[in-house]
């Protein structure tokens, strides 16, 4: 009797620890499948600005474009009358996110610029070539790619005729690149460019009244762009399948 009682109990102790372990295998799973966890929203290209084509704000399609620095939502009064404090935006048909956007007038451009507030603290992925926007709920893969850590806004370290200088990367600019004017007068020059050791010799940038130079759509689509605002870092791998000129 005592033998079997004792029998017993050793398989009790030994299902319980078979429990336990595959307890903890279904919770290293589903930890594996949410840090892998992405959204892929479509964008298409207007007028060298990206437009999310599968993006919804208080359930209604609009012109909403992607705003990489651009620390708050900004949404066309007239867009939402009501203004509310807290809007829904659906991305595609799979998640929606609460945010807190600002109201500002937009017109000339869209019915909203999607700010950075709505992904961070996660990243996103842009690959201008497939014409995707891929939201990631975990890190990101940075394996073969220029990786730069930034304070505020995403920023990357860019070569202008031997100097270095820091430059958002913001894709609410349609142009090349924006250099602060300094004492010079606005307008166009050419530099002698180097980004992630790829040279652009002789490109065409802007001078304007900026404070850090921006990096705008006409170079950044060179580049598959992954921008983790949680861990404060761009990584850049240059798409052999886009040309450099």
């Amino acid at each position: 009797m005592l033998s079997k009682m004792v029998r017993r109990a050793r398989f009790a102790a030994a299902l319980g620890l078979l429990l336990v372990g595959c307890q903890s295998v279904i919770e290293r799973g589903v930890t594996a499948r949410q840090e892998r966890r992405e959204l892929n929203l479509a964008f298409t290209i207007e007028d060298n600005l990206l437009r999310l084509t599968t993006v919804t704000l208080a359930g209604r399609e609009g012109r909403y474009f992607l705003g990489t620095a651009q620390p708050r939502t900004i949404v066309h009064p007239t867009f939402v009358p009501a203004a509310p404090r807290r809007l829904a935006l659906g991305l595609g048909r799979r998640d929606t996110l609460e945010i807190e956007p600002l109201y500002i007038d937009l017109t000339g451009v869209g019915d909203a610029i999607i700010g950075f507030d709505t992904w961070s603290p996660r990243a996103i992925t842009i690959n201008y070539v497939s014409g995707m926007v891929t939201y990631q709920t975990g890190t990101i893969e940075t394996d073969g790619m220029t990786v730069y850590r930034f304070e505020d806004e995403p920023a990357i370290q860019v070569v202008i005729d031997g100097r270095r200088i820091a430059a958002a990367v913001d894709t609410m600019i349609p142009d090349t690149l924006i250099l602060p004017r300094g004492e010079s007068a606005a307008g166009r020059t050419k530099v002698h460019l180097e980004i992630a050791d790829v040279a652009f010799v002789e490109i065409d940038v802007a001078l304007a009244d900026v404070s850090r130079a921006r990096i705008g759509n006409r170079l950044l689509s060179k580049f598959l762009v992954s921008i983790d605002y949680g861990g404060r870092r761009v990584a850049l791998w240059r798409d052999p399948r886009v040309p450099l000129q």
